[in-house]
């Protein structure tokens, strides 16, 4: 069983900071890509950012300069550093990791979602 864990969430100001985490657990091998997502109201899910295993990454640009998505791979973590929040960032914010259950076998895992409010 492999379960991701968000954690961080929260309320802040706009020009604030906030530090998400998500852990995987469980029957892991290994962890491939890390990708948080966010999902407002009413909207559709997008891609926020994405880090490979070896740490290429890529942001949207909505949050380019401000964001930052780092991993530690001792600890199945991946954190994203918001920084210079703005009101527009609310949302639902979501890990999903591609991770390895099995040797030849990658699947891809969901969090459950975190809440990051952002108030004027």
């Amino acid at each position: 069983q492999v379960q991701l864990v968000e954690s961080g969430g929260g309320l802040a100001q706009a020009g604030g900071s906030l530090r998400l985490s998500c852990a995987a657990s469980g029957s892991i091998f290994s962890i491939n890509a890390m990708d948080w997502y966010r999902q407002a109201p009413g909207k559709q899910r997008e891609l926020v950012t994405a880090i490979t295993s070896g740490g290429s990454t890529n942001y949207a640009d909505f949050v380019k300069g401000r964001f930052t998505i780092s991993r530690d791979n001792a600890k199945n973590t991946v954190y994203l550093q918001m920084n210079s929040l703005k009101p527009e960032d609310t949302a639902v914010y979501y890990c999903n990791a591609e991770i390895l259950v099995v040797v030849g076998h990658m699947y891809s895992y969901w969090g459950q979602g975190t809440q990051v409010t952002v108030s004027s």
